[in-house]
């Protein structure tokens, strides 16, 4: 029998690697819930930005862009507060990607437009940032080996981390549970799912960090 949860909306957000698609179908199977992944295999210009960031960032943010927009829209169609609804990703993060990726010029017409559609979404009831170290996040991609991770670098995880933290920060729009997911193994160890599963439960408002217990 699925577990109640307070929350029908909860969002996963937090670099590559950190675990955001693992604990989003964890929570999805325990709370009967529907799980939302993003499409990012769908970006036909992602290997050639993994290749030359500067030269191909514009165009792979942009369908990055209106591709999360238009899922979001499609949630927002099919009843998303009559379904329990876990996404692997918040739309903000394609600002915290374009900080990152985009020239002054193309960040200034990008800002434009992603104002315009975030404006007509919903915000999730809790957000869960997950947190992990640039060298677990090489990691874990290297184990999964993406083809278009591959040109995936130390230095460009460190930027995002960066930007994501910069980001988080700040953040106070829904309740926040910021997680460090670096030693945490919600797949093997059940005590490490079931810990973080009632800390995600539990949280109803303002921000809150979570750390792995000691074993």
């Amino acid at each position: 029998m699925p577990l109640t949860s307070p929350h029908r909306y909860i969002a996963v957000d937090g670099p590559i690697g950190a675990g955001k698609t693992t604990l989003v179908k964890l929570l999805a199977k325990d709370l009967g819930g529907r799980a939302v992944l993003e499409p990012v295999d769908r970006n036909p210009f992602l290997p050639e930005f993994y290749k030359d960031r500067a030269r191909n960032a514009f165009k792979t943010q942009l369908f990055f862009l209106l591709n999360r927009y238009q899922q979001q829209v499609e949630l927002k169609q099919h009843d998303l507060f009559h379904t329990i609804t876990i996404c692997d990703y918040t739309f903000a993060k394609d600002r915290i990607f374009a900080e990152v990726n985009l020239q002054a010029d193309e960040r200034s017409l990008y800002d434009t437009i992603f104002t315009l559609l975030d404006a007509r979404l919903p915000k999730p009831d809790l957000l869960v940032y997950l947190q992990a170290s640039p060298e677990v996040m090489l990691q874990r991609a290297r184990k999964r080996a993406l083809t278009y991770e591959k040109g995936l670098t130390i230095e460009y995880l460190e930027q995002l981390t960066n930007a994501y933290n910069s980001y988080f920060f700040k953040y106070n729009a829904t309740p926040l549970l910021v997680v460090n997911s670096n030693d945490l193994d919600i797949v093997e160890n059940r005590s490490d799912w079931e810990n973080l599963r009632a800390a995600i439960l539990a949280h109803r408002q303002g921000t809150a960090h979570y750390h792995l217990v000691s074993r």
